[in-house]
């Protein structure tokens, strides 16, 4: 019977959508640093960094985002509960007392009540309600669907928070580690300015150098010491932002992620999978896909609504003016039939309601297009962002190279008395410049590969693996 009620379901059935992808990736076949192997589910552990892995370990636990998309997918998967709940058969049990007394002016005066029949008695009463309706169109069961299909969305929705997560704290902490090499470079020159200076000051002292070259020397140190302030609030700030990601109070990770910085590397050839294959992986993608199928379940719902309801509704009292008598054979009373509720006349509310869901069903056609067009744009994007901003960290390191090499020949010719303090100055400046250039370029080529591996959607299954442990 189960399966010929079915077949009567009434709406459109839902098709997982059909998009060509490209066969490959264009920015990974031109870059060299990229390959079509299957994508690492967890990429942060190729920046060989301990500290980053641990605290991603930590993140899926401890977020309170995450924790909050959690509790929706329990939202929805209770909603699902109740939408399935209304095709099973309800059941509810009655049962009363009442102690009454009937007036000898009122209802009495219009009968002939049996002799010496008291005006004040009790009544017990115990009975069964039931009802199911049939679903014999699929009302029912297309809200089950729609609902089912939102679970899924939500589920996807929990995967993004969590992907987003991931890569934000990785951004955030690799960014702080480019933060603490600036620091490190400013201190270290600030130390070869110091030293200049004192240089410089021995011989003014002797006669050797001039005001000038003093001067010069006292304006490159006050150049390199004014970088710190900055440097060092960004330092703070980026403690404290991967702290709230990991729901601590600010600067409770400071000491822990001062005592664990580590030299950082990225992969020499990166895994991006293959186009097609990023339409199964892609949280957002997948999500938009879950809440087009729940528009179609909901039209299929609208379109039930035209149709008739037919229940099965029945009723078992048993009632008596003692307690005894109530529960006694003669007491009891039944009624048992189907009911059929047909609209006619809806003043145009069920065609209205229908309009409105084939409406949203297109709607979530095109905004599940507008994801995947997006998000093969973000690969795309992060593939050409990463490709030059390794090619330009490789310029950076020549240039830095060249510029120690010129430091140290202007140091040596100020020494010998070749050269004047300027040309030590300059060269120092432009070393300066270029190691946090270095630094900077740096950052931004494990920051570009983070974003990389975000728009290739992996990572968010490390929070599934810690929600089934």
């Amino acid at each position: 019977m189960q399966l010929g009620l079915e077949s009567c379901t009434v709406g459109p059935d839902f098709h997982r959508p059909i998009d060509v992808s490209p066969p490959i990736w264009a920015g990974a076949a031109s870059s060299g640093v990229m390959s079509n192997g299957a994508v690492d589910p967890t990429w942060w552990d190729s920046f060989h960094d301990r500290e980053l892995s641990s605290l991603v370990e930590r993140l899926v636990h401890q977020n309170i985002d995450l924790q909050s998309a959690a509790e929706r997918v329990q939202q929805a998967d209770a909603e699902r509960q109740i939408a399935r709940a209304q095709g099973l058969p309800n059941v509810d049990e009655q049962s009363s007392y009442k102690h009454e007394r009937q007036s000898p002016t009122g209802f009495l005066t219009l009968i002939q009540p049996a002799p010496y029949a008291p005006l004040t008695y009790d009544v017990w009463q115990n009975g069964l309600n039931a009802s199911w309706e049939l679903d014999l169109f699929g009302r029912v069961r297309r809200a089950v669907e729609a609902q089912r299909a939102d679970t899924e969305a939500a589920i996807e929705a929990r995967h993004a928070v969590a992907l987003d997560a991931i890569a934000t704290l990785a951004l955030d902490y690799l960014q702080l580690r480019g933060t603490e090499t600036r620091i490190a470079v400013a201190r270290r020159n600030l130390a070869v300015a110091d030293h200049d200076l004192k240089l410089v000051r021995d011989q003014f002292a002797n006669g050797v150098a001039t005001t000038l070259s003093v001067a010069q020397a006292e304006a490159q140190r006050a150049t390199i010491a004014s970088t710190l302030p900055a440097l060092e609030a960004t330092e703070a700030r980026l403690v404290n932002a991967i702290g709230l990601l990991l729901a601590e109070p600010p600067r409770a990770l400071a000491a822990e992620l001062e005592e664990t910085a580590t030299a950082l590397s990225v992969p020499p050839v990166v895994p991006v999978g293959l186009p097609s294959a990023l339409l199964r992986r892609r949280p957002d993608i997948r999500e938009a896909e879950a809440s087009l199928h729940a528009a179609t379940a909901n039209t299929g719902v609208a379109v039930a609504a035209f149709y008739p309801d037919v229940s099965l509704t029945g009723q078992f009292d048993e009632n008596g003016r003692i307690v005894g008598n109530a529960f006694s054979l003669p007491s009891r009373a039944f009624t048992f039939g189907p009911s059929i509720d047909l609209p006619l006349f809806e003043g145009g509310r069920l065609v209205g309601t229908l309009r409105l869901r084939r409406s949203q069903q297109r709607q979530a056609a095109l905004s599940y297009r507008n994801t995947v067009l997006t998000a093969w744009r973000d690969v795309d994007d992060a593939m050409t962002a990463y490709d030059h901003a390794r090619r330009t960290r490789d310029d950076v390191a020549l240039t830095v190279d060249a510029d120690r090499k010129a430091l140290s020949a202007a140091t040596q010719g100020f020494q010998q008395g070749a050269v004047d303090f300027l040309n030590v100055t300059n060269a120092e400046a432009s070393l300066l410049s270029g190691e946090d250039q270095l630094a900077t370029a740096n950052t931004n080529l494990e920051t570009d590969l983070v974003s990389l591996y975000k728009a290739l959607g992996g990572g968010w299954q490390i929070a599934d693996s810690a929600q089934t442990r």
